[in-house]
């Protein structure tokens, strides 16, 4: 388990399997990958060093911080690797792009999840077996990981799933990420309304705002939520179109399904 202060490790440090991650955009926000050892990492992008796509102003604000991979010669280690958008394997160089290297911790205590105030970090929910993970991700890499969606389906969900096989059952609920279940958390704390009647100082404020948030972000992780599931990363796809059409499997594959996720 790595600190509460910092997640920060050295590249001696990981090994194959591990959930890695580098900030980006001056902290904003955070670039998640598979590292699958000899120095390259699989990771979801929505194009080659992009991590988000919103339709909005802020896709052209947080690109500027991406990897400039299209600018000048391509890497000559992962450089032909690379294609244009879905999951790709890159070197750690590539990667990191210039940032720090992070480790996302696993099977952390509610005490310890807490206590890292910003999330996407870390999560409750226990990691499978190091070559589990890097067969799920070798085998997304060949087969794609879906349609990207910076609420449903980004790199820290691709990450997430990657070490845990679970997903998101229910077709309205956000996805896997850390970052997201933090950030919506946030709002869902400072908007909520209820907040003035609860206390009329300052200081009072801020303690039922910060519980809400705990509260918010301790719901959202995958490590305690009732609505996750179980999926073979070969029956993947099979899920997918399950969830967008709404209709029932055939009974032999709802019952491979339908392994709840119960740790706390």
């Amino acid at each position: 388990m790595v600190g509460v202060l910092s997640n920060r490790v050295n590249r001696e440090d990981i090994a194959a399997g591990d959930h890695i991650y580098s900030w980006r955009a001056a902290y904003i926000y955070a670039h998640h990958g598979i590292y699958a050892g000899d120095g390259m990492v699989i990771h979801f992008t929505r194009a080659a060093g992009h991590e988000i796509g919103t339709g909005t102003f802020m896709d052209k604000f947080l690109f500027s911080s991406s990897p400039a991979t299209g600018d000048g010669p391509p890497c000559q280690k992962c450089g032909h690797l690379i294609k244009p958008q879905g999951v790709i394997m890159s070197c750690l160089d590539c990667f990191l792009d210039g940032g720090i290297l992070y480790l996302f911790d696993y099977a952390v205590s509610p005490t310890f999840f807490l206590a890292k105030a910003r999330g996407g970090t870390c999560t409750m929910a226990p990691s499978d077996a190091a070559h589990l993970v890097v067969h799920r991700a070798q085998h997304l890499l060949n087969n794609g990981f879906g349609m990207y969606s910076l609420f449903k389906n980004n790199c820290e969900d691709f990450a997430i799933y990657c070490k845990t096989e679970l997903l998101v059952e229910t077709v309205f609920s956000v996805g896997r990420s850390g970052q997201l279940g933090s950030l919506l958390a946030g709002f869902s704390a400072v908007a909520s309304s209820p907040l003035h009647f609860l206390t009329t100082s300052a200081a009072g404020l801020a303690v039922v705002t910060s519980s809400m948030y705990c509260v918010g972000r301790y719901v959202s992780d995958m490590g305690v939520r009732r609505d996750v599931i179980k999926v073979p990363v070969e029956r993947l796809v099979e899920h997918w179109v399950q969830s967008v059409t709404l209709t029932p499997a055939p009974q032999g594959v709802t019952q491979n399904h339908q392994e709840i996720h119960r740790s706390c």
